[in-house]
């Protein structure tokens, strides 16, 4: 594999490395941060320590469990326990037929409705998810990037047949399909299509839903596939920058819209460099947004994140300590400022999780936000000669992707270059050999491997959901207007063609009962499929 000019070396061997393999060195004193200017206090340009001169003192960050299996019904009762046990937000894991705009009676759903989320075909399905819980009172998060649109339309939808307005919802939709090019895979039209709808609901939700995040930018999936930790922040910001000249280039106000862009990183092991990469965030993110798209609300240049701890670290052998490891973890992500907070279970590597899991992985949030004492400081490791030169550090190699990525025109040529693909596989490569060969530890696993693991009780998804889902969506189809589902779809059809705002159609085409396959069919008809190239 070769290197693309511009962008950073690997790290040199050393002793002492963060888990990506960064040189650190035992001792750091004030002359590592020899011409490193004392960051600004926090809600100060650019935000370096937070973007809320209190950090937590007014409000605590929402502890926001990621939850879905099998059928609406039975999600929606795991929602309502996890509400009743203190959550303070909802976040919507979909199956992989949700996540690729497919039926649950198409061919390709076979034996995975319902398997790793919950299904949604329809408005009522979204109905029925929530029902029981004002959509009007609670954030809702959707982790949803192709079909995001679509779902969406349907959320809107549900929200009017409550009575509840546009205008008081609150929650983030994902809709990040730039990082499906890069990690995930789980796109469906080209990108030039995909980028469309992207900038079709900024404008839609700038007008309708003020308190909505159109975007959730989203690093967590990049460093699951192998990222490094500045890799996942320089991709993540970089993508973030490729939506804003998107909205910008399709006539929008950059004020309009920017203020409604969040971010959603991963909180991996190691603890230091994942607080450095939280600080350095904000402030590479305030400076691009001020000095490359001249924004001049302050709300543009602060960086909202979520955070999930990280699936990737989690093993299914000695599963018990996947909960010190989340721990650490969730941690981390406080002490690096983040507005929102996922804790992963600790069965996680071997199935979605238990009531009893979830439960406990909520619980650790709230040991350490009532418990800990962290809460009450604002950037308390803000000043330490490590963390300040670890967060300049990350800031200096972000800069260098930056700048190899706008040498190719920018991201989307550059996905279609293969260029983060590849250098996430090196990264990737160069952690499984450290761990095969015993140089980089995990506990269980290749170390302190002489003790048996205890086994832990799992959730079973078997083919029900699949069934009751098909049943549904038959009786849905067959209760219908036929003729008014054409026309909507007809409409859209022709729209896709032009260069309307497609989101107002997709809206009448819930309306009218049309399912997540069919809108997302109609859209291939006029687009296809996007194919990606073969990369070494």
């Amino acid at each position: 594999m070769t290197k693309t000019a511009g962008a950073p070396a690997p790290p040199a061997p050393s002793a002492h490395t963060t888990v990506s393999g960064r040189p650190v060195e035992p001792l750091y004193t004030a002359a590592d941060l020899r011409g490193i200017e004392p960051p600004a206090p926090a809600g100060e340009f650019p935000y370096t320590r937070g973007i809320h001169p209190g950090g937590y003192a007014g409000k605590l960050w929402t502890m926001r469990q990621f939850a879905g299996y099998g059928t609406p019904e039975e999600t929606n009762r795991r929602y309502r326990e996890l509400l009743a046990a203190g959550g303070t937000g909802l976040s919507v894991a979909f199956d992989l037929p949700t996540l690729m705009g497919r039926d649950p009676d198409h061919a390709y759903s076979r034996g995975e409705v319902g398997k790793c989320g919950v299904n949604v075909a329809s408005v009522t399905d979204v109905e029925r998810l929530f029902d029981g819980i004002d959509l009007g009172a609670v954030t809702t998060s959707m982790t949803i990037n192709s079909p995001a649109a679509m779902i969406f339309a349907m959320y809107l939808v549900a929200a009017e047949r409550q009575g509840v307005p546009w205008a008081a919802l609150s929650g983030t939709l994902q809709n990040d399909i730039l990082k499906e090019y890069i990690a995930q895979k789980e796109y469906i039209y080209p990108p030039a299509p995909s980028m469309r709808l992207v900038t079709d609901t900024f404008a839609f939700c700038a007008r309708e839903t003020p308190r909505w995040n159109t975007i959730s930018v989203s690093g967590y999936h990049i460093r699951e596939a192998g990222a490094t930790a500045l890799q996942e922040l320089a991709f993540t910001l970089r993508d973030g920058i490729e939506y804003v000249q998107y909205g910008v280039d399709a006539g929008l106000e950059v004020d309009r819209f920017a203020p409604r862009i969040s971010f959603f990183f991963n909180a991996h092991n190691d603890f230091f460099e994942e607080i450095a990469k939280y600080r350095a965030a904000r402030a590479l993110w305030a400076a691009a947004m001020r000095d490359r798209f001249g924004a001049r609300d302050e709300r543009s240049w602060k960086l909202r994140f979520h955070t999930q701890t990280a699936g990737v670290s989690l093993t299914a052998q000695e599963p018990h300590n996947n909960v010190v490891r989340t721990a650490v973890q969730a941690m981390a992500a406080v002490l690096g400022g983040t507005n929102s907070l996922h804790t992963n279970s600790l069965d996680e590597a071997l199935s979605l999780p238990t009531r009893e899991a979830a439960l406990l992985a909520l619980r650790t949030q709230q040991v350490i936000a009532h418990e800990s004492g962290v809460a009450a400081h604002v950037d308390p490791l803000g000043g330490s000669f490590f963390v300040e030169r670890l967060t300049r550090d990350m800031e200096e190699g972000a800069r260098e992707y930056f700048r190899a990525i706008d040498d190719l025109g920018g991201m989307v040529e550059a996905i279609e270059a293969g260029y983060p693909q590849r250098e996430i596989a090196e990264a990737a490569y160069r952690f499984q050999r450290e761990v095969e060969s015993g140089e980089r530890k995990i506990v269980g696993v290749n170390d302190r491997t002489g003790e048996a693991g205890a086994t832990v009780e799992t959730l079973y998804i078997d083919e029900a959901a699949a069934a009751a889902q098909g049943d549904r969506l038959a009786a849905l189809r067959a209760g219908r207007d036929g003729a008014a589902v054409s026309r909507a779809l007809d409409r859209l059809r022709e729209a896709a063609l032009g260069t309307d705002n497609l989101v107002p159609l997709l809206i009448d085409a819930v309306r009218a009962s049309a399912t997540l396959g069919e809108m997302c069919d109609a859209l291939r008809d006029v687009w296809g499929e996007y194919e990606e190239p073969a990369s070494f």
